[in-house]
């Protein structure tokens, strides 16, 4: 049978090795890599059917996959003014000016992408945007997507005159006399705000999704950890997948809240492996603090303001115990963890776990070519910590004996801290925790898998921008001096945090992540070697070709 795909004249990077393979092309056949060798060969495997393509020498790769995105809720919440360039608080008030111009009367304006850094000593609240915002309903994502600054009108219309009490770590930030000053911290506090403000219709946000897969697509991006299936994200998958216009492969962790009694956990059990060909949901995503910005985080000692000492969870014992149910049923967990209490209680209740279900294992992914030996246990269940933004020795230590996944966002650090520990985020620190930000290499060289991805819509999705801000810890636009230098990954663990290790934490190692018969033909191709390319060119390294099950995402107009 012809192959469906033949790649000629190009040079096979194996993630595994960091080595060229002595190949010269690729075919793929139903989905996954059918043959490696030489061109020749290649071309009798070609019939009439067939989408063959001359590299003329271009790199090819495993297909990259982003390890922690959100792409139809971050699709939703970037239909609005974009502030994310803004640095200051008359840069923030021009935009939504533009933005209020251009408003039809009675219509909401949305903004996302707010760096609380903006607002220099000024508190963050509607008050510091000043008349922009007067009459009129806004909400206003900072960029954490943890914080919303709502308008005055907005607070109106929800019925939020005053503070409230929830039943997990959320707020509504009131001034000494108790009036809103429009600051909403964490979900609960966000939705009473989110509830009254119009939505977009299901044709205008798959739209606007399948826009956004696009773009990930041409980006390079192959496939997605989806940390959330919020709202209506699994039925604009399956629209999408339906019309052929999926064009990358997601793995879908639908979030379990502290709410959660005991019938929602055994429903998010029962929801594994659910899906299509190209989305499934697998894992569960938790949330064990806040952020350290807007002072939600869950710290061993509270902020320079006080502030971040508590966890998301109004009992964290329920969260261990949701852990362990997860655990026993073989379901792998994600789970948010920004503060060092809030990670060592991650690790803490992963260990207890295992050692109430040492022989947990998931079934494998429908689809997989691996096939375990009767009796063994390939897919042990794999938990992950998302974000570790700033932890102890000991707890580095930690993760590679538990076998938990790091996943990192290496341009949280370069975008939204600075070296110098002038930024929100290291002020609230103190010097000696914001010294131990984001420890990528320190986690890589303790034995930890470590993932990389952007968090999309925090920060941009272009995987060689992640990779490169791994690699040079400096804003994209290399304006300032890097943050830890000495925990920037080589080219090669960069790469591999975005192939190799992310196949693995979705117990996949067998299936993704390289290049071998039988394997996916999940690949990426670009015009240059992302291994020898400088690190502070990678980032605008083209890509010229992305594929997904065989199937051609992405072309470049010259390829």
């Amino acid at each position: 049978m012809p192959a469906d795909l033949v790649l000629l004249s190009a040079r096979l990077l194996d993630p595994g090795t960091g080595r060229f393979l002595p190949h010269t092309a690729l075919a793929a056949e139903h989905g996954r890599i059918s043959f490696l060798g030489d061109d020749r060969e290649a071309r009798a495997l070609a019939g009439p059917g067939s989408t063959v393509v001359d590299l003329r020498g271009a790199v090819v790769t495993a297909g990259l996959t982003d390890g922690h995105l959100h792409p139809v809720s971050g699709a939703e919440r970037t239909m609005g003014a974009d502030l994310s360039a803004c640095r200051d608080l008359p840069a923030v008030r021009t935009v939504l000016a533009e933005a209020a111009r251009n408003l039809r009367p009675g219509s909401w304006l949305r903004g996302w992408g707010l760096d609380p850094n903006a607002f220099g000593t000024a508190p963050v609240g509607h008050a510091a945007l000043g008349s922009v915002l007067d009459g009129i309903p806004a909400l206003i994502d900072l960029f954490d997507a943890h914080s919303l600054i709502a308008s005055e009108r907005a607070l109106e219309l929800a019925g939020v005159d005053g503070p409230r009490s929830f039943d997990q770590g959320s707020e509504i930030v009131c001034d000494a006399d108790g009036r809103p000053t429009g600051l909403l911290l964490e979900d609960a506090a966000c939705a009473l705000v989110e509830a009254v403000a119009p939505r977009p219709t299901d044709a205008e946000l798959r739209a606007r999704t399948a826009r956004v897969l696009g773009a990930m697509a041409a980006s390079g991006l192959t496939g997605g950890h989806a940390m959330d299936a919020n709202g209506d994200s699994l039925a604009v998958y399956a629209a999408l997948e339906a019309e052929g216009a999926l064009p990358l492969r997601l793995r879908v962790a639908p979030w379990c809240r502290p709410d959660a009694d005991d019938a929602t956990v055994d429903g998010l059990v029962r929801a594994q492996g659910t899906g299509g060909r190209l989305w499934q949901v697998a894992g569960v995503k938790l949330f064990m603090d806040g952020t350290i910005d807007n002072g939600t985080a869950w710290l061993e000692s509270p902020d320079c303001h006080g502030e971040s000492a508590a966890a998301h969870w109004p009992d964290p014992r329920r969260y261990t115990d949701v852990i362990t149910a997860l655990h026993r049923a073989g379901v792998p967990t994600a789970t948010h963890a920004i503060g060092d209490a809030a990670v060592r209680h991650v690790l803490d209740s992963v260990e207890k776990a295992q050692a109430e279900a040492p022989g947990s294992v998931r079934e494998p992914a429908k689809g997989s070519v691996r096939h375990p030996a009767p009796g063994s246990a390939p897919w042990p269940v794999r938990h992950r910590v998302e974000h570790i933004e700033t932890v102890p020795d000991d707890t580095v230590r930690r993760f590679a004996p538990l076998g938990v996944a790091a996943s990192m966002q290496p341009t949280h650090c370069c975008e939204f801290t600075r070296a110098d520990h002038t930024d929100n985020w290291s002020r609230r620190l103190g010097d000696e925790r914001a010294a131990r930000a984001f420890r990528c290499r320190d986690l890589w060289e303790a034995g930890a898998r470590v993932v990389l991805g952007s968090d999309w819509p925090i920060a941009p999705y272009p995987p060689l921008q992640v990779m490169a801000g791994a690699r040079h810890r400096r804003p994209a636009d290399l304006s300032l001096p890097p943050h830890g230098p000495g925990q920037a990954l080589t080219p090669l663990q960069a790469l591999q945090g975005m192939t190799v290790n992310a196949a693995w934490a979705a117990g996949e190692e067998d299936d993704g992540g390289r290049l071998s018969v039988g394997r996916r033909a999940d690949l990426t191709v670009l015009a240059e070697d992302p291994l020898a390319v400088p690190d502070t060119d990678l980032a605008a390294v083209p890509v010229l070709l992305t594929v997904v099950g065989g199937r051609t995402t992405h072309r470049a107009a010259d390829l």
